[in-house]
């Protein structure tokens, strides 16, 4: 069937910034869709705030709107763009709750709009909870005891009648938002009450929960076009049983414990489902299967692209979200192309010679007051794929994938630590993000097999594995490397590298070093093997070089011969807290860059399978493996490239450089050449010590500071400055262990903290300057001069992580004789750190003197923002200097500055983090970000907070204020009174209250959630959803006499967040907001095409 008639323009719906259970993966599935529709020679229209994603780049999209992805923002879009389809699949719940929004609206029917692919009705029966429940029972499989509700009291009584535990899902989320376990009646009645808070349609699931001792959970994701053809493309099976949520559990592909009658039911299950719902396209269907039994049950259905489709994407290497979009525009499967192998049919189901493994990453040490506990509702923030042809190996790849400081499941220094059997078992019965650590420390503890399975649901086939792995271990530590038989010792090693051991963990093992062990496995010719994927398991010869490594072969499925000059990249990873698309969005533009500038062949290495990098036709080549000194070194001498790039790829591959660069005597021809700053350099500036050394050197100021050599001399140090200080440790990202301390014991607990976060690099102590405003720089050089994308003032005071600040270009309140002050240190540091390529300079302004905070010699988060404001593409320069172009030469220097105005503010997902404290400091907790502009500071602030999906109250709202102590309730005056200007109600705690009353501001006194007897109670407000709004500036310092205050304030803004209220606790932000409240009365509508169109010089636009 040809592609729908008609269709000239399609607009697509993003999924705006990445937050817990929605990230990377849809600007991965978003690009794909893009450039599939491209080809057909239809023009793209896509609406997405995320600045920092790759679909953002008119090099996709025909024109970009960084606006909300809401329907009073798209509906001004449609009218502007008057597109003739919309496609809904591509922007995860952001886009499909928009879409359902707009439909019932009646946009599409009034403009004349086609949904393209699967119909909004079919999107509805998966997201409805009463609507999915129907159309199962219509074609017979089974669901759990379960029936919808949107009441508490109906919700009680549904429970009553399944019987306690009762799983709780909202409808229309993602990632489990809001889904919980009830115990009993009161732990419902809160948890209800949360659940219809996340719900759009204000409805919650009330469910049986089964048991996970019992029920194991497959995924299938399944294809379908509009002529009824299906195909299965992979098969998933979670490593955690159900109740924990798929995204937080370890999920391997294909499936490996299912008999083949079960994995052919479920097959037939999927297709069965997929056609009764009548999805075009892709979805993801969910499984919960009984391990004695053999019965089943569907536990939901995704009728959109998501984690799990990219996850199965870049494990077969069929490009599912490619295929849906063709899809969309009326092909059928046997009309396209499997892009793989170019010679092949899109309706042949992959098949694959190997295994992957996804693990999540958690980042739950940042948060303060977090839960631990692993369920329902998702809480990792990143994950990673490991490829290999055994459990051991990709168990074994996929953590040291994760950069968590462990160098695989075993042969860590904390596997060592004592814990008791009793502490063991509880951690295996009741999940946590440290479980799968766990089951090793019990096997070595002596609990069986058995006793694992019994208390923790997990398959019996996957603990034998990592039993297997444990034995391994001892093996290698009973060695005498100088006695035994060198026969003996190569079997072993070639074993354990079979296995998944990387040269560090056997080198702790056999009491050595690690390029001892590689030097030994060289001279007995163990060396790893390169297998491409091919999407048939080798049955069909592939055009893509899309590759692993493995010790499981015997010879590799390429050449490396070539005269062409050849560079590697390398990739930011996994997505954490501090490192997310904005790095990738780096990668992705350099190797286009690299590409541009006739450099013959780029590499790739990378393994999060949730970026647009690690797409199987955006490099040459394509290496899904770890990026780790060892397997760096292992694809080096493989390729032997002219040289390697670590200066886009954040803090992973940064922290490498220095030990690549530092190989002199391994090699004996040369070394590692890294393109760019040199490694050293990298050191002099991400080492604390020797970067403050450099800027007493070259007189620039900066605050003081100290290198931690016992905590007696950093009392010392302290006591002299006086508090507060700062400790910082060296090579850490989004300020990792990174803590002010008021008092001596805080200090005391924040450097031991520190020291053990930054183990190899020293701890600095400086002093920290409060109410001192925070700007920095993102810049690129050569070596000799400097480009300077663009100062960037922060909107929050410093004490603010960068990553969680309010950002606006270009700055609001700071004379032009500090940005010039800005500028020219900026240009002395980059010569005397012999920069070249980018960087990002963080600075401190107090009573107009300038300090400089720290400079990272790589691409930073704010570079996709700054290169789309001022117009100028970083990355293009970054790239032509790294091959010894000049600056001066590239025409750069001579153009003025100028730029649109943007704000970037920050996304947090404390929603999802149960107990998390929702408050700022210098460490960062952000998820992701969001940029918009607009013809003022103020518009554009307000559309970003619009787009960060806030429901913000815009006037007659319900503001809750309380700050502490005398200064800042002077300090909030003018705010509130601004706010009761704008017809606001304020509610006040008791002291606040009557620092407001005594300025002639009408406030109503609500008492502190301590003070349960008490009324009007503020707990009492914000469940009867009487509070829109909460600013809550809280107290520093340590005193004891504050430590109730202080967990009053926790308690307030816990709640607030619990039942989805706006919270700001930074006095400059709330200033600003209620700024923008005042001032914006429209919304200017323009695409980032327009935006350019206003500057004279640009670069890659």
């Amino acid at each position: 069937m040809p592609k729908i008639e008609g269709v000239k323009k399609v607009l697509v719906l993003g999924s705006g910034a990445i937050r817990i259970g929605q990230a990377g993966e849809f600007d991965y599935s978003g690009s794909q869709c893009l450039k599939a529709i491209r080809e057909e020679g239809i023009e793209t229209v896509l609406v997405n705030p995320n600045i920092a994603t790759i679909q953002t780049d008119p090099k996709l999209a025909g024109k970009v709107y960084l606006l909300p992805v809401i329907p009073e923002f798209v509906i001004k879009v449609i009218e502007k763009e008057r597109p003739d389809g919309i496609l809904l699949a591509f922007g995860g719940q952001t886009a499909l709750n928009c879409g359902v929004n707009l439909s019932k609206m009646g946009v599409f029917e009034k403009y004349n709009i086609k949904v393209l692919g699967t119909p909004v009705e079919a999107i509805e029966a998966t997201e409805d909870r009463e609507l999915f429940r129907q159309a199962m029972f219509k074609v017979n499989v089974g669901i759990a005891k379960s029936k919808v509700t949107s009441s508490i009291d109906e919700a009680i009584k549904i429970a009553e009648g399944i019987g306690y535990p009762i799983l709780l899902r909202p409808a229309y989320v993602l990632g489990g938002k809001g889904a919980s376990v009830a115990y009993n009646e009161e732990d419902l009645i809160t948890k209800v009450r949360r659940g219809l808070t996340q719900s759009m349609i204000n409805q919650v699931l009330v469910e049986q929960f089964l048991e996970p001792q019992f029920w194991k959970e497959i995924e299938f994701e399944v294809v379908r076009d509009a002529d009824n053809n299906c195909i299965c493309t992979c098969s998933m099976e979670n490593f955690d049983p159900v109740g924990i949520h798929t995204g937080d559990s370890i999920v391997v592909a294909p499936v490996q414990t299912l008999t083949l009658e079960e994995f052919e039911t479920l097959r037939e299950a999927s297709i069965k489902i997929i056609r009764s719902l009548g999805i075009v396209g892709e979805c993801n269907i969910q499984f919960a299967l009984h391990n004695r039994t053999g019965e089943f049950k569907s536990i939901e259905v995704n009728a959109r692209l998501s984690r799990s489709s990219a996850l199965a994407s870049k494990a077969t290497g069929y490009p599912l979200a490619y295929i849906a979009a063709k899809l969309a525009l009326g092909y059928t499967l046997p009309e396209l192309k499997n892009l793989i192998t170019l010679n092949t049919m899109a309706c042949f189901e992959p098949a694959t010679d190997y295994i992957v493994a996804k693990v999540p990453r958690w980042d739950l040490q940042k948060f303060k007051n977090v839960s631990r506990h692993v369920g329902p509702q998702m809480k990792s923030v990143g994950e990673v794929m490991s490829i290999g042809r055994n459990v051991e190996e990709i168990l074994q790849k996929a953590v040291r994938m994760l950069d968590i400081g462990k160098i695989g499941l075993v042969c860590n220094p904390e596997d060592d630590e004592p814990e008791s059997l009793e502490s063991l078992k509880d951690q295996l019965a009741n999940p946590t993000d440290q479980r799968l650590y766990k089951i090793p420390k019990a096997i070595k503890a002596g609990l069986t097999v058995d006793q694992i399975h019994q208390l923790s649901g997990i398959d019996k086939f996957f603990i034998y594995k990592i039993r297997h792995i444990v034995e391994i271990e001892k093996e290698l530590k009973r060695i005498n490397i100088i006695l035994i038989e060198p026969e003996k010792l190569r079997k072993i090693i070639k074993k354990a590298k079979v296995y998944g051991f990387s040269d560090l963990q056997i080198a702790k093992c056999l009491n050595t070093d690690e390029l001892t062990i590689r030097r030994l496995r060289k001279k007995h010719n163990i060396i790893p093997c390169v297998k491409q994927i091919d999407t048939y398991g080798g049955e069909w010869p592939a055009k893509r070089n899309y590759l692993y490594l493995t010790y499981a072969g015997s010879y590799d499925d390429v050449q490396f011969e070539t005269e062409d000059k050849k560079i590697i990249v390398l990739g930011s990873g996994c997505y954490r807290i501090g490192s997310s698309v904005e790095f990738d969005w780096g990668t992705v533009q350099l190797v286009w860059a690299l590409k541009n500038e006739g450099i013959k062949e780029v590499i790739m290495i990378n393994y999060n399978p949730e970026t647009v990098s690690t797409d199987y036709d955006m490099s040459d080549k394509l290496y899904f493996e770890e990026i780790t000194f060892e397997r760096v070194l292992d694809i080096y001498e493989k390729e032997n490239p002219y040289g390697i790039v670590v200066s886009v790829g954040g803090q992973v591959s940064n922290n490498i450089a220095p030990k690549l660069a530092s190989l002199r005597d391994y090699f004996r021809t040369g070394k590692v050449n890294v393109i760019g700053t040199m490694g050293r350099n990298i050191d002099r500036a991400e080492d604390r010590s020797k970067f403050s050394n450099l800027l007493d050197n070259i007189g620039i100021k900066q605050p003081q500071w100290n290198a931690l050599t016992t905590i007696d001399k950093a009392k010392e140090f302290a006591n002299d400055v006086g508090y507060p200080v700062l400790v910082r440790p060296s090579y850490v990202l989004s300020g990792a262990a990174m803590r002010v301390a008021y008092s001596e014991d805080q200090l005391e607990e924040f450097l031991l903290l520190a020291a053990n976060v930054s183990q190899e690099y020293p701890v600095v102590i400086t002093k920290y300057f409060e109410n001192a405003r925070e700007l920095e720089v993102d810049a690129v050089s050569d070596g000799t001069d400097t480009f300077i994308g663009s100062v960037v003032e922060h909107v929050e005071n410093a004490g603010v992580h960068s990553g969680d600040a309010s950002m606006v270009i270009p700055p609001q309140t700071v004379p032009e004789e500090i940005v010039k002050t800005i500028e020219d240190y900026t240009q002395k540091i980059a010569v005397a750190l012999n920069i070249i390529g980018p960087f990002n300079v963080q600075y401190l302004v107090k009573n107009n003197t300038v300090y400089v905070i720290e400079t990272n010699l790589r691409s930073s988060r704010s570079m996709p923002y700054v290169s789309k404001t001022r117009g100028i593409n970083l990355m293009i320069l970054a790239a032509a200097v790294m091959l010894g172009k000049k600056l001066k030469d590239l025409g750069v220097l001579e153009h003025p500055y100028e730029s649109n105005i943007g704000v970037k503010v920050p996304m947090f997902s404390f929603m999802r983090l149960s107990g998390a404290d929702p408050v700022l400091g210098v460490e960062m907790v952000s998820t992701g970000e969001i940029a918009t502009y607009g013809e003022t500071f103020e518009e554009a602030l307000l559309k970003s907070l619009l787009a960060a999906e806030l429901d913000i109250p815009r006037k007659n709202g319900h503001v809750l204020i309380t700050v502490g102590g005398k200064e800042l309730k002077n300090q909030i005056v003018p705010i509130a009174k601004k706010f009761q200007d704008l017809g606001f109600t304020i509610y006040a705690t008791e002291h606040t209250a009557e620092a407001l009353t005594s300025n002639g501001i009408h406030t109503t006194v609500l008492f502190k959630m301590s003070e349960v007897y008490k009324h009007p109670n503020i707990k009492d407000y914000l469940l009867s959803k009487k509070i829109d709004l909460v600013i809550n500036i809280p107290m520093t310092g340590s005193i004891d006499k504050y430590v109730q205050v202080m967990e009053d304030e926790y308690n307030i803004r816990r709640q607030a967040v619990e039942h989805n209220v706006l919270v700001i606790t930074n006095l400059e932000f709330a200033k600003a907001f209620v700024e923008s409240l005042e001032k914006v009365k429209e919304f200017s509508i323009y695409s980032l095409n327009d935006l350019m169109d206003r500057l004279k010089f640009k670069v890659g636009w």
